[in-house]
């Protein structure tokens, strides 16, 4: 939750929002995950750096699944985080 926090640049819940679906933060990045700007990822960042991003992003999504069945394992992280990004399914939400 901290990665998607630092890439989001905000907190898991913010109080002063007015509509619920706004206050689950993970729920916010997959909404916007399509829209990089929203997510700060285009900011003088190379190729390189955004598909990073992308990555510890869809690997976060993994690692916070509500059903400790759907979380990966740890080497299946670390299998994750060294592959490429094309290769990456994001979890279901």
């Amino acid at each position: 939750m901290m990665v998607l926090e630092m890439v989001g640049r905000r907190k898991n819940i913010n109080v002063e929002v007015s509509q619920t679906s706004e206050t689950y933060f993970p729920l916010w990045i997959y909404k916007h995950l399509d829209q990089s700007m929203n997510l700060n990822i285009n900011e003088e960042r190379t190729k390189e750096e955004k598909e990073i991003t992308k990555k510890l992003i869809a690997v976060s999504l993994w690692c916070i699944q509500t059903n400790p069945l759907d979380q990966p394992p740890v080497a299946k992280v670390i299998e994750m985080l060294q592959g490429i990004l094309q290769s990456l399914e994001l979890p279901p939400r």
